[in-house]
């Protein structure tokens, strides 16, 4: 079967490898490119995807195999946390699609349940004003997210294409950097902000629009080394008039089943379901951030255009019925 492989710091390639021969197996349909994970990974630098590695993120198949006393049912389509190859084995989760879901669609629950963490752990409540610093799908995500908890929500990245598909994502307000929008909002900054990017020196940036006993969070996993004064960063938290409050947001907090104990109040399979009618009902938009869909040949060629011209890409969908 095909598969995209990460075989060396920066080379991707399509390489067949054995097809599974029994056990619950889905034939791949659709499965989404996590840009910021990905090329971390295709960097060689991350220390839990060592290199050969075959990446993906979140897929949609249909089941196609089933083990004996399998809870999946044959020729049904499931969502699942899936690999960029042709068959698949359910990973981590495996919930049923919708028949009224459009499944190219669907994959992208998978990028909105990492931004829906940052939602989830935050204080946003009805009229609140927030700030989204980061525009890709993660970042995107958390800002639809967040006005439709009845948040007025503003955008900032650095690339015009990512501003205009956030405004066709009714994101109105939208910035390039954060000395526009702190010249916009003057000193009515804002009462969250949630950091999409992962870069540290954009997170000590982004401290600077938080407003009044507002709150940071940290959305986007930090990477890379950075060297600065951290002694701005912590009074924003420690003194007044801001008294910063700092959150981590990692989509792992929670656990991955609905607890039925109700010690957690929300889990994996949770958002998941939620992203999913939020999806068929057009209330998180979808159509506006797919800007490439591919065939699994392209992928190679994709990941490195996609490190070099970030700006030109946003939702990829490698479709595996294209040969």
């Amino acid at each position: 079967m095909k598969c995209i492989s990460f075989e060396k710091p920066w080379s991707a390639c399509l390489v067949n490898k054995d097809k599974y021969a029994n056990g619950d197996i889905l034939q791949n349909l659709y499965s989404v490119i996590s840009a910021g994970t990905e090329l971390a990974i295709l960097s060689g630098k991350e220390s839990w995807a060592p290199l050969p590695f075959v990446p993906g993120y979140g897929a949609v198949g249909k089941m196609v195999n089933i083990a004996p006393e399998s809870p999946y049912e044959e020729d049904k389509v499931y969502f699942t946390y899936g690999k960029h190859q042709e068959f698949i084995r359910p990973e981590t989760i495996c919930l049923p699609m919708d028949s009224q879901m459009n499944l190219m669609h669907a994959v992208f629950a998978r990028m909105a349940a990492v931004s829906i963490t940052s939602i989830r752990c935050s204080n946003i409540s009805l009229g609140d004003s927030v700030a989204v610093v980061g525009g890709g799908l993660v970042g995107n995500f958390a800002a639809q997210l967040a006005r439709l908890s009845g948040a007025t929500v503003s955008l900032i990245d650095p690339f015009a294409s990512r501003r205009h598909i956030a405004q066709q994502c009714n994101i109105t307000d939208t910035f390039k950097d954060s000395n526009e929008a702190i010249e916009a909002k003057g000193i009515d900054l804002f009462d969250t902000v949630i950091d999409a990017t992962g870069v540290p020196s954009v997170v000590m940036d982004s401290s600077r629009l938080v407003g009044k006993h507002g709150e940071l969070i940290i959305l986007g996993s930090p990477r890379g080394s950075y060297t600065a004064d951290i002694t701005p960063f912590l009074n924003r938290s420690h003194l007044s008039p801001t008294n910063m409050t700092v959150k981590g947001a990692h989509e792992w907090r929670y656990p991955l089943h609905a607890d039925t104990q109700k010690t957690y109040k929300f889990s994996i399979e949770g958002n998941l379901n939620y992203l999913f009618n939020a999806i068929i009902k057009k209330e998180l938009l979808i159509e506006p951030v797919i800007t490439h869909v591919i065939k699994p040949s392209e992928a190679p060629r994709i990941y490195i255009d996609l490190k070099n011209n970030p700006d030109a890409y946003l939702g990829i969908v490698i479709d595996w019925s294209k040969k």
